[in-house]
This record gives C-alpha cells, structure tokens and sequence, in this order.
C-alpha cells in the first residue's frame, strides 16, 4: 500500500513538472556522487544505531551488538506506517531476543524521534536565520518538544497528571502501563542523555542534509547560500512531514522539498522535483529497502530459535 502510495507521489510530481523534462535532469544528474550520497546517509543510520544501543544500555536491556543492530535496521520497514507508529514494533522485537518487557522499552522510539527533532530544528536555524522563513511551522513543534522535555523532567509534576489519569473512568485501569513508560522516559532523557543524545543527532542528521547538498550540486544547481538551504529545507521538510502523521512522510516530505526548493533556490521545476525524487530515494526508499532485507533476515533468525 505504502509503495503504491509513494508512486503516486513520483507520479504527481512528474506530472507537476514535465515527465519528460524530470527524466532529462535524472539523466543529467552527476551518477558518480551517488555512493557519497548513500554513504552518508549510511552514516547517519550507523550513528543513530549507536544513540539506539546506548539506549538500550541506559534501560539495562540484556542484548548484543548483533541483535540489537538486526532490531534498529529492522524498524526502517516500519517508517511507512502512520506516525511511524510501526516502530513501536521494536519493542516485541527486543522482547523476542532479550526478554525484556515491553513497557521498558517502548519509551525509545518516542525519544529517538524527539531527539532527531530537537537536532533537526538546530539544523534549520541557521536557514531561518538566513532567508527569514519557515519559523511558523517550527515553532509549534519546538514548542511541543520543550513541554514534553519539562513534563518528563519534572516527576511531580508528570506523577500528579497520571495520579489524575488514574481516575478517570476509561483510562485509569490501564495508567499503570504509563507509570512504566514515564520511567524509562526519563532515563532517557536526562540532561546528561539528551544533551549526548541530540548532539548525535545534529552529527547524523547534517549527513543526509549534505547528502542532499551533492544531490543538488549533482544537477549542477549553484547558488551562495546553497549549502545552508540544502540543510534548511531538507530539515524542515523532515519535520514537517513527520510531524503530518503520514506514512513516511509521503507527499508532504516531498512537497515540501519541491515548494522550498523553488522559493529558495535559483533552480526550475524539472530540476526541484528531480531533486526530491532523488533525496527520497536514497534516504527513504533506501532506508526502507534495507529494513523490509534486516526483517526478513531477523524473522529467519527467531523463527530458528523457536522465537
């Protein structure tokens, strides 16, 4: 269904410009800056993989290298699913190898996100400092992150809101389940931890943005300020898309690529969706690829040990 979808969005695009204008950039397009482009993208999956390792020693889970690398790579075939809700699989999965309940390890995916959106705001700054535009739909999120950032931090204050949860009729038999949640929440996100956390984050995140960078540079698109652009409107559009709820973002990710890219960039329509379908290639569909490979791969592997 996913992958129908995101044909849908190549579709539109490519009727929104010209199909047989987009397939003349594609044809222009520097190929030989593909494997840097992938590589940092790889690079920022292996950076990542190590905030998600460190999490998981901070909650005292019992698990390898190995294993905990199947079950991060696994959860890319779980970012098409709405609200990235799919990546909460994880937590099974950590189960599965590590028996670890699941209520301990369910807070990871939601603080993974956070931090990706706290580093990914950094990233922006620069470009809404530089053209002035793009701050109204930051802000709400920025401002959604701090609240989260305080409730967490602040223990009375998170156990007076599940003390009242308690009481209400259809919610309070099952607030226990968040006692443990905010538990591991909060091991999470100390100072200490989100600090390192979202330091990470912006060393990963600045990859794919540069990755996007040599997309642009590969449709020999030349401009100034288009490294800070190339890290502003890839971040922006991250969160944007993200923060919609939709399926990886699909459609609204790579609108929001397209649009910023012609009201920033010095570049034609062909070349800005060009642009877009390359990006979401190599960071999406890339990143789908090997998570749909991890799966089967760690589904093999269980099924092997009778999991």
């Amino acid at each position: 269904m996913c992958l129908g979808a995101g044909l849908l969005v190549f579709l539109v695009l490519s009727l929104y410009a010209d199909v047989s204008k987009v397939g003349a950039a594609l044809f222009r397009f520097d190929w030989a800056l593909l494997p840097a482009i992938l590589a940092l993208t790889v690079a920022n999956y292996a950076i990542r993989f190590l905030k998600w390792h460190f999490y998981m020693h901070q909650l005292d889970v019992d698990i390898g290298w190995g294993d905990s690398l199947l079950v991060f790579l696994s959860g890319f075939a779980m970012v098409v699913t709405p609200g990235k809700v799919g990546e909460f699989f994880k937590a099974y999965m950590v189960k599965q190898v590590a028996g670890t309940p699941m209520a301990r390890t369910l807070p990871t995916p939601v603080c993974e996100r956070l931090t990706d959106g706290l580093a990914m705001l950094g990233l922006a700054s620069a470009g809404v400092l530089l053209f002035g535009y793009g701050w109204q739909p930051l802000m709400p999120i920025a401002l959604l992150a701090l609240v989260v950032i305080l409730v967490v931090q602040s223990r009375p204050l998170a156990t007076a809101i599940l003390n009242r949860a308690e009481k209400l009729p259809l919610v309070g038999p099952r607030v226990h389940h968040l006692h443990e949640f905010y538990d591991g929440a909060a091991k999470l996100l100390t100072f200490r931890n989100l600090g390192l956390a979202v330091c990470m984050g912006l060393v990963s995140w600045a990859g794919e943005c540069f990755a996007f960078y040599l997309v642009l540079t590969g449709l020999e698109v030349r401009g100034s300020s288009l490294l800070v652009a190339a890290f502003f409107i890839l971040a922006v559009s991250t969160l944007v898309g993200s923060a919609a709820l939709v399926p990886g973002g699909l459609g609204v990710a790579d609108g929001s690529i397209t649009g910023l890219l012609l009201a920033l960039v010095a570049i034609g329509r062909d070349d800005a969706v060009a642009a877009t379908l390359l990006i979401r290639f190599c960071t999406l569909w890339f990143g789908v690829s090997i998570g749909l490979v991890t799966l089967a791969i760690f589904r093999r592997r269980t099924a092997a040990l009778g999991g």
